[in-house]
């Protein structure tokens, strides 16, 4: 067990992926902002990628160990010491019963994740452990830890010193800018080519009135299409309005003007467009951008985006540790292997062929009719 002593600025409990298959009901994946940096976290205490975990915003907690633990410290740099004295990001630390860990402000990045070997044991609500702060669900007690709370931990686990390879982990910026892969859609369609250029060639500001539900940008004004501003009124009256739709993760909203990310807590659906949807891989440098540092947004593909995420997989397993040997992996971990590529189907294609064949089948007053579609 672990008592917080200082709870640090809303460190929760989370895991990986979240809550998944509840956003009908509502409630979103939530997780690590950074799942990178998590996932390896729990790669060096000997855990499961996914097991709970402490994700550290901004300023991290104080805590004193109950008993022997082995804990791992990933992600921004918050100065983390142990009984005073500094202990290394990125690899394994072996902890002594009564010995206190101590965490300050971040100085590079904006999220720490602290592991413990055996994981948190908190209760589960929706299968996840994950902690979604608005709602006061998950996590322990639906809120961020508190000071003199008691954090239940999973069985620990032995296992030797661990590293994580130089090559595997995340380039955090140190100048305030970062570069954002974008895929284009859903709603790309809504601003013309005009809008789509001051988008990608823009510098956007992170507001700080931003958190785990919204990214809030700061930047030019950009210009819509006919469809946009000739519309019914069902849509609203802004160019941005449109019918209430399902939000996918990590759709920028186009709120009137102003762009809103929506990250790991972010609404399910609402009555705004995205023309732009950042992927999963890019996720972790939205978790480690702070207010005030700028956004510069790089197009790439579906293919490209589901590359990338697959790249990250395989990155987040034990072959990043230094020194790694396959026969030393631990129970009930495998090594995640690059899969295929993914087949896209194209459902507005098939849309429109189904409606070809069923104006050809009326025009003959056939009942069934195969029709061959070249590309």
């Amino acid at each position: 067990m672990i008592e917080v002593i200082k709870k640090g600025l809303e460190t929760s409990v989370q895991d990986y992926p979240g809550r998944i298959g509840s956003l009908n009901q509502g409630f979103p994946a939530s997780g690590p902002m950074d799942s990178w940096s998590f996932r390896l976290a729990n790669i060096l205490v000997g855990n499961n990628v996914g097991e709970a975990a402490l994700e550290c915003q901004f300023m991290g907690p104080t805590l004193k160990f109950k008993n022997d633990r082995i804990i791992a410290i990933t992600g921004a740099n918050m100065s983390p010491k142990l009984d005073g004295n500094i202990i290394p990001l990125w690899e394994s630390v072996n902890v002594k019963a009564n010995q206190i860990l101590e965490m300050q402000f971040a100085t590079i990045g904006a999220r720490s994740y602290i592991a413990f070997s055996g994981g948190i044991n908190n209760k589960p609500w929706l299968g996840s452990r994950s902690t979604f702060h608005k709602a006061g669900v998950g996590g322990i007690n639906g809120k961020a830890i508190q000071d003199g709370q008691i954090l239940p931990l999973r069985e620990n686990k032995i296992i030797s010193q661990r590293k994580i390879k130089k090559n595997s982990i995340p380039i955090m910026s140190t100048d305030k800018k970062w570069s954002i892969e974008v895929v284009r859609g859903p709603n790309d369609d809504w601003i013309d080519e005009r809008g789509h250029k001051i988008f990608l060639n823009s510098k956007w500001k992170l507001q700080a009135k931003s958190d785990r539900t919204g990214y809030r940008l700061d930047g030019p004004k950009l210009s819509f299409t006919e469809k946009a501003t000739n519309k019914s009124l069902e849509n609203g009256s802004e160019p941005s309005n449109i019918i209430d739709q399902g939000y996918p993760a990590g759709a920028i909203n186009l709120a009137g003007q102003t762009p809103i990310i929506l990250v790991n807590d972010g609404p399910s659906m609402g009555g705004f467009i995205n023309p732009y949807t950042v992927p999963s891989a890019a996720f972790w440098k939205l978790g480690q951008a702070k207010p005030g540092d700028t956004f510069s947004f790089i197009e790439v593909s579906v293919e490209k985006a589901q590359m990338l995420r697959t790249e990250q997989s395989v990155i987040c397993s034990e072959e990043s540790l230094e020194l790694f040997n396959k026969d030393q992996l631990t129970k009930n971990q495998k090594i995640i292997k690059k899969v295929a590529p993914v087949k896209i189907i194209d459902f507005e294609k098939d849309k429109l062929n189904e409606k070809i064949r069923r104006k050809m089948m009326e025009k003959k007053g056939l009942k069934n009719m195969k029709i061959r579609f070249f590309n």
